[in-house]
């Protein structure tokens, strides 16, 4: 009998002929935790999507073994049953299901025939109550909640079925720090329980903090693997990208100018509750080729408020937004673009792709009349702009044709990063713009940022990641419950303490 309760050997699998994996290997210990490491379009994800059935038996070559026996799955249905499960990096949750729903889906509890709703959420009111949120209501449709908690639902479904292995692609990417550390400890109780856990992450301080191996790929290949205690995030990197990167924040000099970008008075309520208030009376300026960090705990109130300013908030608000210092109407994500305000989203998979149409497609949608004459599109203009853009945003896919859906959560937000570029912003809202997106590619985006601040552009950055906030933005606003508690200069006295003291501390109302 193996001593692994996993064991992946020379896996190859190829998608049009390019080999997206090349011969990796993993082996996983039960109650191990393995850290898995790569950049974007290493092939993590895809390694992932093999040893779930996600890619079926007989699609890829290699060979697989689960508690020391050949693992030939035709389905997810059945490496569930043999204890494997997934939590994707892209959430798969239904919307109008409620959360016990969602967490039964496709295993419901039955009594006579009939849904058992009130064990249902008994048990889903049970499991959200292990990961700390007590307070969610499991009757509720998903849709309700946000990010964060979004994450901890698929966590929960995943715990139901009483996992061997856990699979956790980018688990903590939507998580404030709170969270997130919720998240390891409940994974070090399952490491009592004899749990195993392969982790995959960008953020290597997790890494470093939750894994008792890491594994190391790098385009599709097995670079290593060795003892976390072996290691230093350093050397993880360094094993990522080939290269030593000495410094996760460039620090590039750009003149900021006047105020060019104004909004006052934003208020943003519920859309399912219009008395409960997400943004609470906001205002701030931004100047041109000034980069605006906003921070915040999850829930503050920051993407409602980006999207109110993009003319997207679904619920009822009300804002004033100057541009240039005069007054201008923003009602849809159209008339933002063409007064060049431009947005990149938080959640790329709802709000910035059309996941079935091709990369290209994809970067040029927003901009699509700028190559069309006499009702026909000048495919070729086009196409020599979307190679430009990739090559310039290094988006690795085997072809511009390819569905978006196909490439690496980080590809993709770099698809839609060009796509809000090539509509020559004058003012860019960035709302997690690294979510899920590898150390070698953060400083690539950042670098993009500085540059396009030398252009003179008004950058705003959503972050929850404090250090990337304070690392390059040139001035800090601090979002807390809806409303603006902190507008600092970021002139290196500003530390995430003062950040999270200000995100903590109720405004003082007047008498």
């Amino acid at each position: 009998m193996s001593d692994y309760l996993l064991e992946m050997k020379g896996i190859v699998k190829e998608f049009s002929g390019v080999k997206a994996l090349d011969g990796i290997d993993l082996k996983v210990h039960p109650g191990e935790v393995v850290g898995l490491c790569g950049e974007n379009g290493a092939g993590k994800s895809t390694m992932m999507k093999v040893l779930s059935a996600v890619y079926p038996y007989g699609t890829w070559d290699g060979e697989i073994l689960w508690e020391g026996k050949p693992l030939q799955a035709a389905s997810i249905r059945e490496t569930e049953d043999a204890g494997i499960v997934i939590i994707h990096q892209e959430l798969m949750l239904v919307p109008e299901l409620s959360v016990a729903e969602n967490i039964f889906l496709g295993r419901e509890i039955t009594n006579g025939g009939f849904l058992d709703y009130e064990a249902m959420n008994a048990e889903a009111a049970r499991l959200m109550a292990e990961l700390k949120m007590s307070h969610v209501n499991v009757a509720m449709p998903v849709s309700h909640y946000s990010g964060g908690v979004l994450q901890l639902i698929e966590i929960a479904k995943a715990l139901g079925k009483n996992a061997k292995l856990l699979i956790l692609d980018e688990p903590s990417s939507a998580l404030s720090q709170t969270e997130t550390e919720i998240l390891l400890d409940l994974i070090r109780g399952l490491k009592h329980r004899n749990v195993a856990c392969v982790y995959i992450s960008h953020k290597l301080e997790e890494i470093e903090a939750i894994a008792d191996t890491v594994t190391v790929i790098r385009d599709g290949q097995f670079i290593g693997s060795a003892p976390m205690s072996e290691l230093t995030i350093d050397k993880i990197i360094n094993m990522m990208v080939g290269r030593e990167l000495t410094e996760k924040y460039p620090h590039e000099e750009h003149t900021i100018g006047d105020v060019i970008f104004e909004v006052r008075h934003i208020n943003c309520y519920d859309p399912l509750n219009p008395q409960m208030k997400k943004v609470d009376d906001v205002s701030f300026q931004v100047r041109a080729g000034e980069i605006l960090g906003i921070a915040g705990l999850v829930g503050a109130g920051r993407t409602e408020m980006a999207s109110a300013i993009f003319g997207y908030y679904k619920g009822p608000h009300s804002l004033e937004v100057y541009l240039n210092g005069e007054q201008i109407s923003v009602k849809d994500p159209e008339a933002a673009v063409k007064h060049g305000i431009c947005m990149v989203p938080e959640d790329r998979k709802r709000h910035g792709i059309v996941p079935l149409l091709g990369v290209g497609q994809n970067i040029t949608m927003a901009v699509l009349p700028r190559f069309t004459q006499g009702g026909l599109i000048n495919e070729a203009a086009e196409f020599a702009t979307i190679r430009g853009e990739i090559d310039r945003m290094g988006i690795k896919t085997a072809s511009p044709v390819l569905a978006i859906a196909s490439l690496s959560g980080g590809n993709q937000q770099k698809a839609v990063v060009s796509k809000m570029l090539l509509a020559n912003p004058r003012v860019l809202i960035l709302d997690e713009p690294t979510r899920g997106v590898d150390v070698g590619a953060k400083y690539e985006i950042y670098k993009l940022i500085y540059e396009l601040a030398k252009q003179g552009i008004a950058i705003i950055m959503i972050s929850s990641e404090m250090p990337e906030v304070l690392g390059i933005s040139d001035r800090v606003l601090v979002i807390g419950e809806g409303q603006l508690r902190g507008d600092f200069v970021n002139d290196g006295t500003l530390t995430q303490e003062k950040i999270l003291t200000a995100a903590l501390t109720r405004r003082q109302m007047a008498a």
